[in-house]
Protein backbone atom coordinates (compact mmCIF):
# COMPACT_ATOMS: atom_id res chain seq x y z
CA UNK A 1 0.00 0.00 0.00
CA UNK A 2 1.08 3.38 -1.22
CA UNK A 3 2.04 5.32 2.34
CA UNK A 4 -0.43 8.64 1.68
CA UNK A 5 1.30 10.49 4.71
CA UNK A 6 4.97 10.32 3.14
CA UNK A 7 3.33 11.30 -0.07
CA UNK A 8 1.17 13.91 1.09
CA UNK A 9 4.23 15.28 2.93
CA UNK A 10 6.22 15.07 -0.30
CA UNK A 11 3.77 17.33 -1.71
CA UNK A 12 3.81 19.43 0.98
CA UNK A 13 7.86 19.89 0.46
CA UNK A 14 7.04 20.42 -3.28
CA UNK A 15 4.66 23.10 -2.54
CA UNK A 16 7.01 24.82 0.24
CA UNK A 17 9.93 24.89 -2.39
CA UNK A 18 8.34 26.04 -5.52
CA UNK A 19 6.51 28.69 -3.29
CA UNK A 20 10.13 29.94 -2.47
CA UNK A 21 11.22 30.13 -6.03
CA UNK A 22 8.41 32.17 -7.67
CA UNK A 23 9.50 34.52 -4.92
CA UNK A 24 13.36 34.36 -5.32
CA UNK A 25 13.44 34.11 -9.39
CA UNK A 26 13.86 37.36 -11.10
CA UNK A 27 12.01 39.14 -13.51
CA UNK A 28 15.19 39.53 -16.13
CA UNK A 29 17.55 37.22 -17.25
CA UNK A 30 20.42 39.80 -15.97
CA UNK A 31 19.43 39.91 -12.64
CA UNK A 32 19.47 35.96 -12.36
CA UNK A 33 23.29 36.86 -13.59
CA UNK A 34 23.70 37.69 -9.98
CA UNK A 35 25.34 34.32 -8.34
CA UNK A 36 22.82 33.90 -5.74
CA UNK A 37 20.05 33.40 -8.20
CA UNK A 38 21.52 31.04 -10.21
CA UNK A 39 22.66 29.10 -7.35
CA UNK A 40 19.22 29.90 -5.25
CA UNK A 41 16.90 28.62 -8.71
CA UNK A 42 19.17 25.88 -9.59
CA UNK A 43 19.38 24.68 -6.19
CA UNK A 44 14.92 24.95 -5.41
CA UNK A 45 14.02 23.39 -9.33
CA UNK A 46 16.68 20.24 -8.16
CA UNK A 47 14.98 20.13 -4.98
CA UNK A 48 11.17 20.17 -6.86
CA UNK A 49 12.55 17.52 -9.02
CA UNK A 50 13.80 15.60 -6.27
CA UNK A 51 10.01 15.25 -4.82
CA UNK A 52 8.94 14.66 -7.73
CA UNK A 53 11.32 11.65 -8.28
CA UNK A 54 10.55 10.24 -4.43
CA UNK A 55 6.56 10.24 -4.61
CA UNK A 56 7.21 8.23 -7.90
CA UNK A 57 9.45 6.24 -5.87
CA UNK A 58 7.03 5.94 -2.73
CA UNK A 59 4.29 4.67 -5.75
CA UNK A 60 6.72 2.27 -6.95
CA UNK A 61 7.81 0.99 -3.73
CA UNK A 62 4.04 0.81 -1.76
CA UNK A 63 2.13 -0.77 -4.68
CA UNK A 64 5.03 -3.45 -4.99
CA UNK A 65 5.75 -2.77 -8.95
CA UNK A 66 8.90 -4.04 -8.97
CA UNK A 67 12.58 -2.65 -9.28
CA UNK A 68 13.28 0.05 -11.12
CA UNK A 69 16.18 -0.99 -13.86
CA UNK A 70 17.46 2.60 -14.35
CA UNK A 71 16.22 5.97 -13.30
CA UNK A 72 13.31 6.24 -16.22
CA UNK A 73 11.57 3.01 -14.79
CA UNK A 74 10.00 4.50 -11.81
CA UNK A 75 8.14 6.72 -14.38
CA UNK A 76 7.61 3.89 -16.76
CA UNK A 77 5.99 1.51 -14.19
CA UNK A 78 3.85 3.93 -12.61
CA UNK A 79 2.23 5.00 -16.32
CA UNK A 80 1.67 0.94 -16.92
CA UNK A 81 -0.67 0.85 -13.67
CA UNK A 82 -2.23 4.47 -15.46
CA UNK A 83 -1.09 6.29 -12.23
CA UNK A 84 0.51 8.80 -14.93
CA UNK A 85 -0.38 10.49 -17.82
CA UNK A 86 2.23 9.44 -21.00
CA UNK A 87 2.98 13.62 -21.33
CA UNK A 88 3.45 13.41 -17.81
CA UNK A 89 5.58 10.38 -18.04
CA UNK A 90 7.28 12.06 -20.73
CA UNK A 91 8.31 15.35 -18.77
CA UNK A 92 9.01 13.83 -15.54
CA UNK A 93 11.83 11.76 -17.83
CA UNK A 94 13.17 15.02 -19.04
CA UNK A 95 12.67 16.94 -15.68
CA UNK A 96 15.07 14.07 -14.26
CA UNK A 97 17.94 14.54 -16.94
CA UNK A 98 17.99 18.05 -16.50
CA UNK A 99 18.51 17.46 -12.26
CA UNK A 100 21.18 15.02 -13.39
CA UNK A 101 22.57 17.96 -15.26
CA UNK A 102 22.11 20.42 -12.60
CA UNK A 103 23.90 18.01 -10.04
CA UNK A 104 26.19 15.89 -11.53
CA UNK A 105 27.30 18.11 -14.01
CA UNK A 106 27.24 15.97 -16.46
CA UNK A 107 26.87 18.72 -19.21
CA UNK A 108 27.46 22.47 -19.32
CA UNK A 109 24.63 23.82 -17.40
CA UNK A 110 22.94 26.47 -19.52
CA UNK A 111 22.24 29.68 -17.56
CA UNK A 112 19.39 30.87 -19.92
CA UNK A 113 17.65 26.97 -19.78
CA UNK A 114 17.13 27.39 -16.11
CA UNK A 115 16.47 30.51 -15.98
CA UNK A 116 13.81 29.73 -18.61
CA UNK A 117 12.39 26.42 -16.55
CA UNK A 118 12.36 28.55 -13.44
CA UNK A 119 10.61 31.21 -14.52
CA UNK A 120 8.10 29.43 -17.25
CA UNK A 121 7.83 25.84 -16.48
CA UNK A 122 6.61 25.92 -12.98
CA UNK A 123 3.00 24.71 -13.73
CA UNK A 124 4.73 21.40 -15.23
CA UNK A 125 4.97 20.65 -11.03
CA UNK A 126 1.09 21.69 -10.81
CA UNK A 127 0.20 19.29 -13.02
CA UNK A 128 2.25 16.58 -11.36
CA UNK A 129 0.89 17.78 -8.12
CA UNK A 130 -2.70 17.33 -9.61
CA UNK A 131 -1.78 13.80 -11.29
CA UNK A 132 -0.77 12.11 -7.92
CA UNK A 133 -3.53 13.69 -6.00
CA UNK A 134 -5.72 11.95 -8.68
CA UNK A 135 -3.63 8.72 -8.46
CA UNK A 136 -4.04 8.89 -4.78
CA UNK A 137 -7.84 8.62 -5.09
CA UNK A 138 -7.78 5.65 -7.19
CA UNK A 139 -6.51 4.04 -4.74
CA UNK A 140 -8.72 4.16 -1.94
Amino acid sequence: MVDKERVLGKIDDLESYLTELKQIVPESFADYQRIEKKRSCERLLHLCIECAVDICKLFVSGLKLGLPWEENDVFDKMRKKNLLSPDMTSLLKEMRAFRNILIHEYAEVDNEIVYEKAKTRLEDFEMFKKEIVTALKTLT
